[in-house]
């Protein structure tokens, strides 16, 4: 059982955080050529993204993040397995979301002086961003066990990411956890008697910012020819969507507890959310995955069972070179796997550009 906040706790809160570093499968902190982003030409979306300013500015969901009566009570009866997934699922989500923040406040300021159109739109993404973690850093307290955000802040690593990549992870990132989102409200939705706690009752706002987020990045690519016009962006535009698809399908299979929870099968969780995320980034990219070819899910649950492997040797109290050395097979036939996955044909979305799907 997990106790109410105490000094304890909150050093607890500091080793997971560090902890967090070394998990491939954690949400990293990014940032970016500014000056770069800055000179963008948004010519071509001017229109579109002045409209998106504006129902940003209006912050529609300014009231709906606000915690009720029903949180007031002890979580004490959700236990084993189920706790422990939960705060896992808790804790990653607030990462995520706190990255976000920090990246897009950093824009914000950063292009202030030079493009205050994106500036501005960066900062109320940011607002989003911070509200979505504050409000899982509460949910963990009602657990026990808060994420000291300052900490993370001063002490996390940060990976530079041309803008370029920023504009097709972001954009991906918003996407998927639309999806993700949406599909479990609406199946809590039709089994209420799953629903286990609070927080899951305002996913629906929750996904609306995530799909308006995700429009924002998705004008923001198609204002850059570059990233949709040539073969390269071909091509990055699927390998991105395999490192995102490929990191979902192994971190819903390590909290398979949580989905169980909510009554979720996890594998047909996995491949739904990616064959909806996969569809809406057709419109953006120029090319998408075939997600319905016999040895697409296949190679990516065998990824998952490998993945299971590293996590045994891991848990081992062997040396650390003995570890790298057993992991090292696991490891290339997992890069085999989405080497595979990402040699398939894939989808020619320019083609299909203007027809009805």
């Amino acid at each position: 059982m997990i106790s109410t906040p105490s000094p304890a706790t909150a050093q607890m809160s500091v080793t997971k955080t560090k902890a967090l570093k070394e998990n491939i499968l954690t949400p990293r902190f990014y940032t970016t050529d500014f000056e770069k982003t800055a000179n963008l030409d948004l010519s071509a979306q001017d229109t579109e993204l002045r409209a998106m300013l504006e129902e940003m500015r209006a912050d529609y969901n300014r009231h709906h993040f606000v915690r009720n009566e029903e949180f007031a009570q002890s979580w004490d009866h959700i236990t084993g397995e189920a706790r422990q997934a939960f705060i896992d699922y808790l804790e990653r989500s607030c990462v995520s979301e706190f990255s976000g923040f920090l990246l897009f406040k950093e824009l914000s300021r950063n292009l202030k002086q030079r493009s205050p159109l994106l500036a501005e739109m960066f900062s109320l993404m940011a607002r989003d961003e911070a509200r979505h973690a504050g409000f899982l850093n509460k949910a963990m307290a009602d657990f026990g066990c808060t994420m000291d955000l300052s900490y993370l802040t001063k002490h996390r690593v940060y990976t530079f990411f041309p803008i370029e990549w920023v504009l097709y992870t972001v954009y991906l990132s918003e996407k998927i956890g639309y999806w993700r989102y949406i599909i479990i409200y609406r199946h809590l939705e039709q089994h209420p008697e799953h629903q286990f706690y609070p927080l899951f009752n305002y996913f629906e706002s929750w996904c609306q910012d995530e799909n308006r987020h995700g429009d924002i990045f998705k004008a923001l690519l198609r204002s850059q020819p570059k990233l949709w016009q040539t073969w390269t962006s071909r091509l990055w535009s699927r390998f991105f969507l395999l490192t995102v698809f490929a990191t979902h399908t192994l971190t819903v299979h390590e909290r398979t507890g949580f989905y169980h929870a909510l009554g979720i099968e996890p594998t047909e969780f996995d491949q739904e959310v990616i064959r909806k995320t996969n569809e809406t980034a057709i419109r953006a990219f120029p090319s998408g995955l075939n997600t319905e070819h016999p040895e697409f899910f296949p190679r990516l649950q065998r990824c998952c069972e490998l993945n299971e492997n590293l996590s045994e040797i891991d848990a081992s109290s062997q040396p650390k070179w003995v570890k790298t050395l057993k992991k090292l097979p696991f490891q290339l036939s997992i890069g085999g796997h989405l080497l595979r996955i990402y040699l398939l044909k894939g989808i020619d979305a320019e083609a299909l550009r203007g027809t009805v799907r």
